[in-house]
């Protein structure tokens, strides 16, 4: 089982927390310190829709131009998030045939029990 995500952003924090109270061992993968694969990132976009990716509510996405916001296509936002990891909605959960994007402990619940 991997989470993708950022190390200190409380979602992921709860996420994991769900996670091992739960008795999993994920491997967190930090796209801070790893980084992103832009297939890896193409990949997830098909699975969750690129627009499904790109976080609406971030700090990141408020204080992002205008004209960056204008017009997002896939290879725009992609492009986008690869450039700004900050961005991308957090965690995303592979497990097997499971993909969870964000976390919603009812969610997470369906999908692992």
């Amino acid at each position: 089982m991997k989470v993708y995500g950022i190390k200190n952003c409380d979602t992921v924090k709860k996420a994991l927390k769900w996670l091992s109270d739960n008795g999993f061992n994920p491997e967190l993968q930090d796209y801070r310190v790893q980084g992103i694969d832009p297939q890896w990132l193409a990949e997830m976009a098909d699975k969750f829709g690129w627009e499904n990716l790109v976080n609406k509510r971030s700090t990141t996405w408020r204080n992002l131009d205008d004209s960056l916001k204008t017009d997002l296509n896939r290879e725009k936002a992609l492009s986008l998030l690869l450039e700004q990891p900050t961005l991308i909605k957090r965690p995303i959960v592979l497990d097997g045939d499971v993909a969870l994007l964000g976390f919603n402990a009812n969610d997470y619940e369906k999908a692992f029990r």
